[in-house]
């Protein structure tokens, strides 16, 4: 550190020079002891008058810190290390290509089983990352007659760490997605591309599909109106293409089943890895909007009032435990043995006599929700209170 802060003194690219003998006159750089030289000639008055000399030292030594100060700026700068590993990752990409490009159809669709069993030895993503993407973009160059630019390389890459890519419309931001879908989805635990509506979601299980099937990856879309079997089925695709309400609403409703077999999505992780398009919209602006199921009071409502008497029996930090960042409980061994003891029950998720989600919403609903702050209730009926916008959303018993 210490010599750092002398390089910062005393940069190198500085050549001192001795100070003149006149006491009011201080040369430390070539440029005034060459105008001190023309100044010879001058009389005094005009050599008193002509010291603008030491002021462009001053001004070029001020620049020259400067430049120091912002390469330095860079090297510290979190953001300078994360771009030049990016551009790192594009020329090793940009170095694979002729080696794929080499490759048969069927040679370059193997490759998918290639990197799966690399994954299973030991290697990991980041380990085939390059090679991925590489392949990606000549199955895109044949499938489709695109290929990924560099900068489309990196918003993939920025993608797979999680990060939100800034693309203008024509930019090929749907193009980007298969990069971090294709090498997501290696690991087999699934992919969701979320879109804004089913017409996109559709669009693009077709177009981009073709990349993903061609690599022998399956596509799955779901749309408005699928049973519960063809939603089944897609969930269990590789890469599945949807928007943003259906994918919220699945979640809700595999919440409320009773049994397993009512259950759509990958459990118990349905949510793996998730590319979200127009990711300002849905998260922002529509995400100020609660998914909401509502319907007829079933003939379980009556297990709900049963359900508030054992959550008011549980503590806190002995019987279940709280996660504020998602406003979840989870129920501990000491307070299922104690739900199953007042409810006189041998098992809290029996599908014969299901009483664990009931319970689960009586913690939440103590824990989370306050009568005029969260809701309010007006006519016998609960409204949720918007925090964002002035107004109330209809809640009933589902």
């Amino acid at each position: 550190m210490a010599a750092a802060a002398s390089a910062v003194l005393n940069p190198p690219f500085i050549t001192p020079e001795q100070p003149s003998r006149r006491p009011n006159a201080i040369f430390w750089t070539r440029p005034i002891s060459y105008s001190s030289s023309l100044s010879l000639s001058l009389s005094r008055r005009q050599r008193r008058l002509s010291r603008p000399g030491p002021l462009v030292a001053v001004a070029s030594l001020k620049e020259n810190l400067g430049r120091l100060r912002k390469n330095w700026s860079d090297l510290t700068s979190l953001n300078y290390w994360v771009v030049r590993d990016y551009y790192r990752l594009v020329n090793s990409v940009n170095a694979l290509e002729p080696q794929i490009q080499r490759l048969s159809d069927e040679q370059l669709a193997a490759k998918t089983v290639d990197f799966r069993v690399r994954l299973r030895q030991g290697e990991t993503l980041a380990d085939i990352q390059a090679e991925a993407f590489a392949v990606v973009r000549e199955a895109a160059r044949r499938k489709l007659g695109m290929r990924h630019f560099d900068v489309q390389i990196i918003g993939g890459a920025v993608l797979h760490d999680g990060s939100i890519a800034e693309m203008k419309t024509g930019e090929g931001k749907t193009l980007v997605s298969t990069l971090a879908a294709y090498l997501n989805a290696l690991t087999g635990e699934g992919v969701h591309v979320v879109t804004v509506n089913d017409y996109l979601a559709q669009r693009d299980a077709e177009w981009m599909g073709r990349v993903h099937r061609f690599l022998g990856l399956s596509v799955g879309l779901i749309q408005r109106g699928m049973t519960s079997e063809e939603r089944r089925s897609n969930y269990g695709c590789d890469i599945t293409y949807t928007n943003n309400s259906e994918l919220g609403f699945d979640y809700l409703r595999d919440n409320l089943a009773g049994t397993s077999g009512q259950l759509v999505m990958r459990w118990p992780k349905p949510f793996h890895f998730a590319i979200v398009d127009e990711v300002d919209s849905v998260l922002i602006d529509e995400g100020r909007n609660p998914l909401l199921i509502s319907g007829e009071a079933s003939k379980d409502a009556a297990r709900y009032p049963v359900a508030a008497k054992i959550a008011e029996l549980l503590i806190r930090g002995l019987h279940y435990n709280v996660e504020l960042k998602d406003n979840s409980v989870e129920l501990t061994e000491e307070g299922i043995a104690l739900a199953e003891m007042a409810l006189e029950t041998n098992d809290l998720w029996d599908e014969n006599d299901p009483w664990a989600r009931f319970v689960m919403n009586a913690l939440k609903a103590k824990e989370f929700y306050r009568r005029n702050v969260q809701y309010i209730v007006r006519n016998g009926k609960a409204l949720i209170i918007n925090e964002v916008l002035p107004s109330f959303v209809y809640l009933l018993v589902s």
